[in-house]
């Protein structure tokens, strides 16, 4: 469908992705009504400051934001903020809020994003766990980091050993615990695996793999201990609870729309309905370098989707589609993830886990399909060239340290 001349576009979701929307739609000349729709009363910002740098006060709020509030209103775009819709009447084109008012659109982008999964245990309703998802959760916890505090982290992901990090940097006793055999294992090898949890076990971080939660305890009304299957109790002034996340999905279901963790679009972020697009953590999308679907939880990826919407709206040729790509700080280590390992037949380590400064790369089929790179940014961008073009590489080059990535990128294996 053509909907080049749509007049009236409502934006569900003041996220990563629904702001690019907003923005690409004005940088490539829509003219008409745009309309945000967000939960949270704060304007579109970043999300992964909040278990970095914002978390530890490095960061000020402001820096967050993506666009500050004249340019929304230069731009002539409608911020309805704070309130949730409510529902999605596709026959008539419109978007119910709450009291009964309502939105109607030409053109709809769902940009809904996740949820973190709750912790199904005894005790987690308490008023000092907490979820490390908004700025107001950073404004709740971190008061409450404290030199010599204990802190329980549930879930060894990226945002766990990433608030790990920051509170053993600011004096607090930290324990990891983690179900899986290893940390980090739904994303990474166990190569990284052990090298970042010797890293935080060097940090002074007690991590425990294999861990099941079981309960938290309380006394006069706040968190004491932490009790494991087992039985073991440890103790603990707060928790922190970091088991993933889960897609807002509902508001499309409710709408007909299908799913399957996550909003099933095609290539250019469009659903089943010709006039309605979905994009970032709540979709679920043709991964083209990989010949499959799937749902990527990225900065990358809501910016691409939100491009790719906007550009589908406009009438503008479909952008590039990058290899995904993410990161995390950790301490003094960064480290950027090209590309998704899942499938890969051959893993090659260039440079030394020990000097912490190295690269993992995945291969399949003597093709890079992921890369796992610790303070290692030319690893990262070369594998990001090389994963979209399926070029071969020679496995003794990526190994040789004296052969840049550069030249392995310009000049892959025959």
């Amino acid at each position: 469908m053509d909907l080049s001349n749509a007049r009236k576009i409502v934006i569900i979701g003041a996220g990563q992705a629904g702001a690019q929307a907003a923005i690409s739609l004005r940088q490539w000349g829509h003219d008409g009504a745009i309309t945000m729709i967000g939960d949270e009363t704060a304007l579109p910002y970043q999300r992964p400051p909040l278990s970095k740098a914002f978390l530890k006060g490095d960061l000020p709020e402001d820096r967050l934001y993506f666009k500050p509030a004249n340019w929304y209103q230069d731009n002539a775009i409608e911020m309805m903020m704070g309130g949730p819709a409510t529902a999605i009447d596709r026959s008539a084109r419109r978007v119910h809020l709450a009291h009964d008012a309502h939105v109607d659109y030409d053109a709809l982008i769902l940009a809904t994003g996740s949820r973190p999964r709750s912790l199904p245990v005894p005790g987690a309703d308490l008023g000092n766990v907490h979820e490390l998802r908004t700025v107001a959760d950073v404004d709740r916890l971190r008061p409450q980091l404290v030199t010599g505090r204990r802190i329980v982290i549930v879930g060894a992901g990226y945002i766990g050993l990433e608030a790990a990090a920051i509170a053993r940097q600011m004096g607090l006793d930290v324990t990891v615990l983690e179900m899986a055999p290893r940390v980090l294992a739904r994303v990474t090898s166990p190569l990284m695996s052990h090298f970042y949890e010797s890293e935080h076990r060097a940090r002074g971080v007690d991590v425990r793999t294999g861990a099941r939660l079981e309960a938290i305890l309380s006394e006069a009304g706040k968190v004491s201990h932490v009790r494991l299957a087992g039985g073991e109790e440890l103790p603990a002034d707060l928790v922190l609870v970091g088991i993933g996340i889960q897609p807002n999905q509902e508001l499309a279901e409710e709408a007909g729309l299908p799913t399957r963790d996550g909003i099933l679009v095609d290539r250019d972020a469009r659903t089943c309905d010709p006039r309605i697009f979905a994009c970032g953590d709540c979709a679920r999308r043709p991964l083209v370098h990989y010949g499959r679907d799937g749902r990527l939880e990225s900065v990358h990826n809501a910016i691409e989707q939100g491009k790719l919407a906007a550009a589908a709206i406009v009438g503008r040729k479909r952008p590039p589609e990058e290899a995904p790509w993410f990161w995390s700080d950790q301490y003094d280590l960064k480290l950027q993830i090209a590309g998704l390992s899942e499938g890969h037949d051959q893993l090659i380590v260039r440079g030394d886990p020990a000097e912490r400064r190295f690269a993992a790369f995945y291969l399949k089929h003597r093709r890079i399909i992921a890369v796992d790179a610790v303070n290692a940014a030319p690893e990262f961008l070369a594998s990001k060239r090389l994963i979209v073009s399926a070029a071969p590489v020679d496995a003794e080059r990526l190994t040789d340290m004296s052969v840049s990535m550069k030249e392995i990128a310009a000049q892959p294996a025959a």
